[in-house]
């Protein structure tokens, strides 16, 4: 059988006790390594599990997916991915590939970001579409995020932004030459988001937002250490969460009360918070 199990979002204690049983039991253990990461690296996950885990990147997942589901139609195959199992529609592929080769699966679930958001006191409920904000460079600077943001905002609803994680990337030149040489892991800040969301209204001019939106930045969700930082989207797109993962929220018009008095505690500024609550929001 192959078992999805997520773990969770911050250390290797994040796990459930029917995914240790599960891991601990397994044949082989595969971790999930782009989609998202732990805060803890690879060998501590092995202490605390006492199991060898084989580091599964995008090309094994995507393209050598019968690698990791040899032998599980009689053994079982154990597939960890940090916080929930279907977080990311890649191991959605990965259950239907199962299935064409008859292999019983199960999912064993987790905390997400997609639920954990919560502790930014916003309502789950007055979530919109998620959307994936990508690193921009020169030449390259999607904006298709940017409508979905704005649709979100037409009907008054937050909007989750899911920030780029660049695991084991080769550069173009790399790339073109064939070589397998990878550049450093980079993570992108809430600072970063909120900047290339500044630039996009700038370039689209559309209106869906502007530079004194409210929006939260959290860092390290789920962590001892966890951080979360409420003010303008300017004011965020200036501000240093430190270390990754970092995401960020844009609140929609559609605001309770109890919300606003919640993200103040984490107020970058309280009076230029109140002062755009209460020209925006307050109404």
């Amino acid at each position: 059988m192959l078992y999805l199990v997520g773990l969770g979002l911050a250390d290797e204690t994040d796990i459930t006790v029917k995914g240790l049983n599960v891991v601990k039991a397994a044949h082989r253990v595969y971790l999930e390594a782009y989609t998202s990461i732990l805060m803890v690296d690879k060998d501590k996950l092995e202490a605390y599990y006492g199991r060898p885990i084989i580091l599964a990147d995008r090309e094994m997942v995507e393209s050598s997916s019968d690698e990791i589901l040899a032998g599980a139609d009689n053994t079982d195959v154990a597939f960890l991915v940090v916080g929930d199992p279907f977080g990311a529609t890649t191991h959605t592929d990965l259950v239907l590939r199962a299935r064409e080769l008859k292999i019983r699966t199960q999912s064993i679930h987790n905390a997400s970001i997609m639920s954990a958001i919560g502790a930014t006191g916003l309502q789950l409920y007055n979530f919109g579409q998620t959307v994936s904000m990508v690193f921009f460079t020169e030449s390259w600077k999607p904006s298709s995020f940017y409508d979905r943001v704005q649709e979100n905002r037409q009907i008054g609803l937050h909007t989750l932004m899911l920030l780029d994680i660049k695991v084991k990337e080769q550069s173009l030149e790399n790339l073109a030459r064939g070589r397998k040489i990878f550049e450093p892991p980079r993570f992108m800040t809430a600072s970063q988001c909120a900047a290339q969301m500044l630039e996009t209204e700038q370039s689209r001019g559309e209106g869906a937002y502007g530079p004194n939106v409210l929006a939260v930045g959290i860092a390290r969700l789920g962590a001892m250490d966890q951080q979360m930082a409420a003010g303008t989207l300017q004011q965020i797109s200036e501000f240093d969460m430190g270390a990754p993962l970092h995401s960020l929220v844009l609140l929609g018009m559609r605001v309770h009360d109890l919300e606003l008095e919640y993200l103040r505690e984490y107020a970058i500024d309280r009076d230029s918070f109140d002062q755009a609550w209460r020209e925006q929001y307050n109404n």
